[in-house]
C-alpha cells in the first residue's frame, strides 16, 4: 500500500469518527477551514489523490459514505495545493442527499453530471 493510500485511509477513519458521533458540524468546519498548501500542485495531483481515496475505500472495513469520501478527498487535495471544494447537494423527490468534490467547477471524485442531479446546498 502506498503512503498516499495510507494517508487517504487515515482520513477516512478521521471523518468516520465525526460521523459516528453525529458531529456533522465539526466535519463540515474541518473541511471548510482546511488550509490550502501554498506550494503549487503537481499536474497529476488530482488524479493521484482520487485514485488513492478509491483504493483506501476498497480496503476500508465498511462502506465509506459519500460525505466521508468527499471530506477526505477535499482535505488531501488542499494539503497538496489544489483548491478543492466539497459540495453538498440534495434532490427533493425522492429525498436524497449527496456529497462530491469539485476543482475549478469540475467534479473530480464522481460522475461529471452529478451537479445536474442535485440542487447544490453548499460548497466548502
Amino acid at each position: 500500500m502506498s503512503f498516499l493510500v495510507l494517508k487517504a485511509y487515515l482520513k477516512l477513519v478521521h471523518f468516520d469518527l465525526y460521523l459516528a458521533r453525529g458531529n456533522f458540524e465539526t466535519l463540515y468546519n474541518k473541511v471548510r477551514n482546511f488550509p490550502i498548501r501554498k506550494k503549487p500542485a503537481s499536474p497529476d495531483s488530482v488524479e493521484r489523490i482520487c485514485s488513492a481515496v478509491d483504493m483506501a475505500c476498497i480496503w476500508y472495513w465498511k462502506e465509506a459514505l459519500c460525505l466521508q469520501r468527499s471530506a477526505a478527498t477535499a482535505c488531501l487535495l488542499k494539503s497538496c495545493g489544489v483548491p478543492a471544494q466539497m459540495v453538498i447537494g440534495a434532490q427533493q423527490t425522492p429525498f436524497k442527499a449527496h456529497a462530491w468534490v469539485e476543482v475549478d467547477g469540475r467534479v473530480v471524485n464522481d460522475k461529471p453530471y452529478t451537479p445536474e442531479m442535485y440542487a447544490v446546498l453548499d460548497r466548502c
